[in-house]
């Protein structure tokens, strides 16, 4: 274990902003977490040390009966009751389909940063996100609708999330040319059984270019916590089939035969493993990860007390790249 204090606040690259070394995801907030779950789970993680908080317009729009912007209207209303907006970092995400359309036009753009801004209860967003990439749209007009943002005091930061690496690189020559605001933030899916996705061009597209990794799925919706065991009864989740579609293979109990020797030394839980294991990875500054419980968040903030070393490192690299 290290000495290593949870709120030790890290800079989060060339955006400047201050973050913990732990994301939040709110995917969850309005979908299986109530208001008071999801109130009680922030409440948790903002005194455990954590101030970086992750959602999206669309978040839970797949819920019967939501529209989207459940998540942002949840938080808002915490971060309102709480009075505690000047103690948090803000991230949310523009360009899944909602009710306002969908994309990285100039038009969709600037509808959709005012109703987050109406949902969240803020004036500024903190870190706001392409959430995929649009083919359809120039980088220079998507580009430009985020740089007329950041100039107006809407948004401080900018971030790309599911961009392939020449759709990134697309977007940073168009703010380069144009001297516009410029992607600081990456946030692909990656996590100990998803390596394949970001490490290789992506990753060594963002180390030159100064680009940090704010990874999601850091704990494989759930499977990298250890709740799902080969041979056991599927647990009762909402995501469970899901998950066993894409890990239950080799490499997925590979690897957690890999992190149960690793959480066994380290006397930690597996869900602290994959966030360490995170965190050691070059570019990563802060990995997300949703909580629905109390309980869930002090776990989760514990994975920043551990340091794993060489032979942790290797073993689980082992594990995870094996064939599925």
């Amino acid at each position: 274990m290290t000495q290593k204090m949870v709120n030790a606040l890290q800079t989060l690259g060339a955006s400047g902003l201050k973050v913990s070394p732990l994301c939040l995801g709110g995917n969850v907030f309005g979908w299986t977490c109530d208001e008071a779950t999801s109130f009680a789970v922030l409440d948790a993680f903002l005194d455990g040390g954590g101030n970086f908080i992750d959602t999206a317009d669309v978040y839970s729009r797949w819920v019967p009966g939501n529209k989207g912007g459940e998540s942002e209207t949840l938080i808002g209303k915490w971060l309102t009751s709480r009075r505690v907006r000047d103690r948090v970092v803000i991230a949310t995400k523009v360009g899944a389909q909602t009710e306002l359309g969908t994309g990285l036009g100039r038009e969709h753009i600037q509808r959709s940063v005012e109703a987050s801004l109406r949902r969240l209860q803020v004036d500024t967003i903190d870190l706001y996100y392409a959430h995929y990439e649009d083919l359809k749209t120039p980088p220079e007009e998507t580009m430009e609708a985020f740089n007329s943002l950041v100039r107006a005091g809407k948004v401080r930061a900018l971030g790309a999330s599911n961009h392939s690496p020449q759709r990134l690189t697309d977007s940073l020559e168009a703010s380069k040319r144009e001297g516009l605001a410029r992607y600081t933030v990456l946030q692909p899916e990656y996590n100990l059984v998803a390596r394949s996705h970001f490490e290789g061009t992506l990753r060594e597209l963002c180390e030159p270019e100064d680009i940090v990794v704010v990874p999601y799925y850091g704990l494989a919706s759930g499977f990298l916590t250890g709740k799902y065991r080969k041979g056991q009864p599927t647990p009762s989740s909402p995501r469970a089939a899901g998950v066993l579609k894409k890990y239950d293979n080799a490499r997925g109990w590979g690897v957690l035969e890999a992190m149960d020797g690793v959480s066994k030394k380290h006397g930690a839980t597996l869900a602290q493993v994959a966030l360490a294991w995170l965190v050691a990875q070059r570019t990563v500054v802060a990995p997300i990860a949703s909580a629905t419980s109390v309980a869930q968040v002090r776990e989760l903030l514990g994975a920043f007390r551990l340091r794993l070393d060489a032979e942790d490192l290797r073993a689980l690299d082992v594990a995870s790249s094996r064939e599925a």
